[in-house]
């Protein structure tokens, strides 16, 4: 399984912005990976996807849409995501994920997934 690394979590204010990153260690990283979160009480969700291969292929929540931006370096086998315009909604532990083989759509399904980070917190207060 790929190794995965999350950082850049933190607190902001409401409108504020943040990055986080996330560090593969191995080139499965390739294939789809995306970023999940998950707030206390709640289910996992997808927040934005990619296929490695073909970088333009990108899906997103619709809460996130026009907000959020996920990119990947291959250079740097690091996974971004930009989130703007934060709003404590979006507080969350927000974990990345791959998938290693073909990525035949960037999916924003956890079971399709099967390495993970340990997650970074993002606390947006108001």
């Amino acid at each position: 399984q790929t190794r995965l690394a999350e950082s850049g979590g933190g607190s902001v204010q409401a409108g504020g912005s943040l990055t986080l990153s996330c560090v593969a260690s191995d080139s499965t990283y390739r294939s789809c990976m995306g970023w999940f979160r998950q707030a206390p009480g709640k289910e996992r969700e997808g927040v934005a996807s990619i296929d490695g291969e073909e970088l333009s292929r990108t899906r997103y929540a619709d809460s996130v849409k026009g907000r959020f931006t996920i990119t990947l370096d291959h250079a740097k086998k690091t996974l971004y995501l930009q989130m703007h315009n934060l709003t404590p909604e979006d507080t969350a532990s927000y974990f990345c994920a791959s998938k290693a083989g073909i990525c035949w759509l960037p999916s924003l399904t956890a079971s399709n997934y099967d390495s993970w980070g340990l997650g970074t917190q993002v606390t947006v207060s108001s």
